[in-house]
């Protein structure tokens, strides 16, 4: 599974701007319970209202969308299609991140690709006083997330160079991060050592699906705990994310 390529034609896609700001209108009315106002839309995207008006009436027509009191949340259409869906890889992947959970009380991740970024589907935290609290769906940067390093580590060459040199002001001149996603690519599991938050270590998997990478399984929690640990940790969530890569094949 280590040579899997995945995201193979992402990096020629190109955005669209109505479609990006359809997706964004049902993913900001997806983390928000009490719903989404077209104002705050506005500000998110940065857009006239009027031109956000059509898009939001016609994603209530159409059942992706509920108006109540002036504010927007996901609507019934949006669950039709996740029930037509095969089994996900989030249900895949629970049993493993139970274990994961129970073995070290760390805060555990699954992380799925969302075009250049990567959003967490699902988290198990930590019962601990101190911990790393995972935000849920919402979009973060691939890198330096370890689970970020991990999608990029096994993605097409395009892909990967498309994204150091559009998101990382250093990377056409500094080959320090290619050599570690070469790296990871090779151990099959990549850390964060305080990357993206100071005193938290990150420690993640790849998922493999049909021989392509579709999710990694990450866990987190603060240094002076992880510091001793670590590889023991980097063992224990490669071998998780086999477990989910192996229940995804058999399916």
């Amino acid at each position: 599974m280590g040579n899997a390529v995945p995201l193979a034609e992402s990096g020629a896609a190109k955005a669209h701007r109505t479609v990006s700001r359809i997706t964004t209108i049902l993913e900001l009315a997806a983390s928000r319970r009490s719903g989404v106002r077209l104002s705050e839309l506005a500000t998110e995207l940065d857009a006239p209202r009027s031109s956000l008006h059509g898009l939001v009436k016609g994603l209530v027509a159409d059942g992706y969308l509920r108006e109540q009191g002036g504010a927007y949340t996901i609507g019934p259409a949006i669950s039709a299609l996740l029930a037509a869906a095969p089994p996900t890889v989030a249900e895949a992947a629970r049993a493993a991140m139970e274990e994961l959970h129970r073995q070290f009380n760390e805060t555990v991740m699954l992380a799925s690709p969302v075009g250049s970024s990567l959003v967490y589907t699902d988290a198990i935290e930590s019962t601990q006083p101190i911990r790393y609290s995972a935000p849920l769906r919402v979009r973060r940067p691939l890198h330096p997330t370890s689970s970020g390093k991990c999608l990029l580590a096994f993605a097409t060459e395009r892909f990967r160079e498309n994204y150091l040199t559009g998101h990382l002001a250093d990377a056409p001149r500094d080959d320090t991060i290619r050599h570690e996603l070469d790296e990871v690519a090779q151990a099959g599991v990549a850390v964060n050592r305080g990357e993206t938050l100071p005193d938290i270590t990150g420690v993640g998997a790849p998922i493999f699906d049909k021989g392509r990478v579709v999710a990694a399984i990450a866990l987190a929690g603060p240094t002076s705990r992880l510091g001793d640990v670590v590889t023991d940790i980097a063992e224990a969530t490669k071998a998780a994310a086999h477990e989910v890569s192996e229940r995804l094949a058999g399916r």
